[in-house]
């Protein structure tokens, strides 16, 4: 499958990103980010300790549906998370690859969904559509989950709120469930729309995939980044009985993502899904 390099998507279309599953790469040869001073020791030990990449964790202002912003940190380029949430992502006592967090959503469970239609965190007609395709795909797994999905601007009552972040990159980032619930806010970036509605579908239903507490397929090589990753043990990464603990190139969960993607989940996907609920 062609995959873009990241400083060519940078040349061709002005994308601004960094490697994720929501990223574009071609065998990327996406540099190591350094341990800036900012980012303390303790805040790396922790992200390690759950076995996500410490060498990718910026601080982070994530921009809301309505134009507002909350502080987090951004961890291997499209997932956030709090400091606090970091703390309650223990790492103790696992003894159970797709792979998932720790935290999952409490089943049986109706979440709903809006696609946000207000100002300049629109989706597009493009992304709409992708997201309804997304969710039919969710809802045709029969999972202890179901998703409802509705159009509009009031999206607080909602548990999960798709929307737009025109800041012209290719790619998305949402979080983890917490206390049960479903990661809240799924971005999708603007430089979306230079893809298929396929591909927009892939990166939506990678993003929700974050959101009810699947991670990276490929954690442990980024191998779909044309990077190497960093040794881990079961902890913050517990391997879905079932699934292949190598690497899966027909996962939705991989890091990144080619610009011909068919947006629909791979064979083992469907497995760890329907395990998880």
């Amino acid at each position: 499958m062609k995959k873009i390099k990241l400083f060519s998507l940078l040349l061709a279309i002005s994308i601004l990103s960094s490697c994720e599953k929501e990223q574009v790469s071609e065998q990327a040869t996406m540099e190591v980010v350094e341990q800036t001073p900012e980012i303390s020791k303790e805040i790396r030990k922790k992200v390690a300790d759950l076995n996500f990449n410490s060498k990718h964790v910026e601080k982070n202002n994530m921009l809301l549906p309505d134009g507002s912003f909350t502080q987090n940190y951004l961890i291997e380029g499209d997932i956030v998370m709090s400091e606090d949430q970091m703390h309650t992502m223990s790492s103790a006592s696992v003894t159970d690859k797709q792979y998932r967090t720790y935290n999952l959503v409490s089943t049986p469970r109706t979440v709903n969904v809006i696609g946000y239609t207000g100002g300049s965190q629109a989706l597009t007609t493009k992304q709409r559509t992708a997201l309804r395709w997304s969710v039919d795909n969710y809802n045709a797994l029969n999972l202890g989950i179901t998703f409802t999905l509705t159009f509009g601007t009031n999206y607080s009552p909602y548990d999960i709120v798709v929307y737009q972040n025109p800041n012209g990159q290719a790619g998305g980032v949402a979080g983890f469930p917490s206390n049960g619930n479903p990661y809240k806010y799924v971005q999708i970036y603007s430089g979306m729309e230079a893809y298929s509605t396929n591909t927009n579908e892939h990166v939506i239903t990678h993003e929700i995939g974050h959101a009810v507490g699947l991670r990276h397929t490929d954690w442990f090589s980024r191998q779909s980044c044309g990077q190497s990753g960093e040794s881990a043990d079961p902890d913050g990464a517990v391997h879905i009985p079932g699934t292949p603990t190598g690497y899966d190139s027909t996962s939705v969960m991989l890091a990144c993502f080619g610009a011909d993607e068919d947006g629909e989940f791979g064979p083992n996907d469907v497995t760890a899904l329907n395990y998880l609920y």
